[in-house]
């Protein structure tokens, strides 16, 4: 994806945008948390990814959008050439209000319902099915007539599980898609597959963080070869495309990208090499990938104190903008930096520290244990690698609002440049969210 030099450059753009931002008040006191995000990294993670795949297969990148839900976001994606990939109804209407069009749309979600599906059909996007319920549906919707965009089946090879179970999509129970190791089930789709001229497409994917790149490719070579067997039992290639899905992992340890696009292409030619020879069309849907590495929120340290003998430094960045970090953080860890009030970054000696956040409960901890730069009230504190869900994924706990969201680009000459990508949330637009119009509702209902 980059190079050991591009990561340090990188590292550098972050640097001078913190303290572009403290010297600008997007951080501080007034705005004590505060999302960046690297416009020239998400840029060179996009051509990463098109060079990796670049071959005789035609491709078709799409981001899943659930990974960064901001308009703004969405649409620099749109402009670089990207498709996008929703799994809801907000999620397509965001695709859609960022400028895709729906012909490089992908709708996923495992539960459609006939208006959503009504919508994919009438304007040719394409989707994938989850189940053979939901094939019938469109059975019926269609009443025998052609459909207008591709149209696939998700199944799961149930080639088992990576290290964080719940980002596991083909383990023997997922939830995701026609479970291909069940008894008839190969069978059945292959009779779907016969029965259904529209039909044209399969989906598989195994997984994102955790999930190793063998264990991605085992479940991609499933879906392959399902394919091959279709086609050959048709005696035409019906199956014209093949989604790969995503879930490229992401290193979370150091400002290296490992693994690369062309780690996970090298793999895949490796493990299924007839998916490369362009026959089929390859269809990707990767997203914490392609933006990770280029997010940080920074927040002002309020407070600093000991217990127990740990020194706690107390911010405004918590399970409200790091929920994963937070209720899971062995696996999901962030990387921690220092910066002092004017957003420098703190040398010196080292201190044991908990970074907590505002939230009130007592393991709202965005890091334990951490050896970092003393720190001190009016610092701040940078959680690096949070460009995928950490922006756009926001937990209300303590009805605490959404922060401002940034992205930024560095000059030859090393200014930075700031847009806002998303307002910081009012309080008063908290209560308002909160059923302010309905305040008399209850108290009317109990009077009658």
């Amino acid at each position: 994806m980059t190079s050991g030099s591009a990561a340090r450059r990188r590292s550098t753009r972050r640097t001078a945008a913190l303290a572009r931002a403290v010297e600008e008040g997007l951080i501080g006191p007034s705005s004590p948390v505060v999302g960046l995000l690297d416009v020239d990294g998400v840029l060179a993670a996009v051509d990463a990814l098109d060079e990796a795949f670049r071959g005789p297969a035609p491709v078709q990148h799409t981001f899943a959008a659930k990974a960064c839900g901001l308009v703004p976001v969405l649409r620099l994606l749109a402009e670089a050439g990207m498709g996008c990939e929703v799994a809801s109804p907000g999620e397509l209407e965001q695709a859609l209000a960022a400028g895709f069009g729906y012909d490089r749309l992908v709708f996923d979600s495992p539960a459609k319902t006939v208006g959503e599906l009504e919508f994919a059909l009438a304007h040719g996007i394409a989707f994938n099915l989850d189940n053979f319920q939901e094939m019938a549906r469109v059975d019926r919707l269609l009443a025998g007539r052609s459909a207008a965009g591709p149209i696939g089946l998700r199944v799961n090879p149930q080639v088992g599980a990576g290290a964080i179970g719940a980002m596991s999509t083909a383990t023997a129970t997922s939830k995701f898609g026609v479970a291909l190791r069940d008894p008839g089930a190969v069978d059945a789709v292959i009779d779907a597959f016969a029965r259904r001229p529209w039909l044209n497409r399969l989906h598989a994917h195994v997984g994102s963080q955790g999930c190793p790149l063998p264990l991605i490719a085992q479940g991609i070579r499933a879906a392959y070869e399902l394919a091959e067997r279709i086609n050959e039992r048709l005696g035409h290639p019906r199956i014209n495309g093949i989604d790969i899905g995503g879930g490229l992992p992401v290193n979370f340890e150091d400002e290296e990208d490992r693994p690369t696009y062309a780690d996970h292409v090298a793999g895949l030619r490796d493990a299924v090499p007839g998916l490369f020879d362009g026959r089929y069309t390859l269809i990707t849907e990767f997203g914490r990938s392609l933006l990770a590495k280029s997010g940080t929120i920074a927040t002002v340290v309020e407070y600093t104190k000991s217990a127990g003998g740990r020194r706690i430094a107390v911010t405004h960045a918590g399970a409200q903008v790091a929920t994963r970090t937070v209720f899971m953080p062995d696996a999901w860890p962030l990387r921690v930096g220092v910066f002092d009030a004017s957003g420098r970054p703190k040398e010196g000696p080292t201190e044991t520290v908990d970074v907590a956040g505002p939230c009130c409960f007592a393991g709202d901890l965005t890091a334990t244990g951490r050896e970092l730069p003393v720190v001190e009230p009016g610092d701040v504190v940078a959680l690096h690698d949070t460009g995928a869900y950490y922006f756009s994924s926001h937990f209300s706990y303590n009805s605490l609002p959404r922060p401002a969201v940034y992205g930024y680009r560095t000059g030859a000459d090393g200014r930075v440049r700031f847009a806002l990508v998303r307002e910081a949330q009012s309080v008063r637009e908290v209560v308002e969210e909160s059923g302010l119009a309905q305040a008399d509702a209850l108290v009317a209902l109990r009077a009658t």
